[in-house]
């Protein structure tokens, strides 16, 4: 059993450090902008000044009352773990300059390594069973509760927030974010499923 819990740690703490050096490498440096909770929050502060610091604390509650009654205890306790690895892995790659060039110049390019960074990094945490925010936790309700597959639900999250945020933000900022999410939403969907492959015979091989 510890065994088991500490490799299920050791892949939150890997998970937490790919998604955040990506955010912080690539996103923050691009200024590409999130759909989900992260979306919200700057939607919220643009339009009605709500501070970000405040928006965001309510929406991730929200979120988490929500997955605690439809996804259970284990999820929540599991998800209080993986939150404070990705706050730990910002504050550390905040200590260092960009450790990869700035690729404000290919914002396609940059769209695309962002969505994979986060992708991986999200998949890896959410396979343990718990989230790295309030939109992972809305994400998987979601899931569960219209019998989606996770990708779909992560979709419509994000696409719902970047529609939203066109009121704001220009399109072709909008156009890269929302090839972001998609290649985040389908590795994350893949990863969560286990990364399955047909084998020779019928055989299945898997992430584990």
């Amino acid at each position: 059993m510890w065994k088991e819990r500490i490799r299920k740690l050791i892949l939150i703490l890997l998970g937490a450090a790919i998604a955040t050096f990506g955010i912080h490498n690539i996103h923050q440096q691009t200024h590409i902008t999130e759909g989900g909770v992260i979306g919200m929050v700057l939607l919220a502060n643009h339009w009605l000044g709500i501070p970000a610091s405040a928006a965001t604390f309510v929406l991730d509650v929200t979120c988490y009352l929500l997955a605690l009654k439809w996804l259970g205890k284990g999820f929540v306790k599991t998800s209080v773990t993986s939150t404070i690895c990705v706050s730990v892995f910002y504050k550390l790659w905040e200590l260092f300059p960009p450790m990869l060039p700035d690729l404000s110049e290919y914002p396609l390019l940059a769209a695309a390594l962002g969505g994979i960074f986060v992708g991986v990094g999200v998949g890896l945490i959410v396979r343990q069973g718990g989230s790295s925010g309030g939109d992972d936790a809305l994400a998987l309700t979601i899931s569960k509760l219209a019998r989606w597959r996770l990708s779909r639900a992560y979709l419509i999250t994000d696409l719902t927030v970047l529609i939203l945020s066109l009121s704001y933000i220009p399109f072709k900022r909008i156009a890269y974010s929302l090839v972001t999410v998609t290649i985040s939403s389908l590795l994350i969907d893949f990863i969560k499923s286990g990364c399955r492959v047909s084998l020779p015979k019928g055989e299945m091989n898997s992430c584990d």
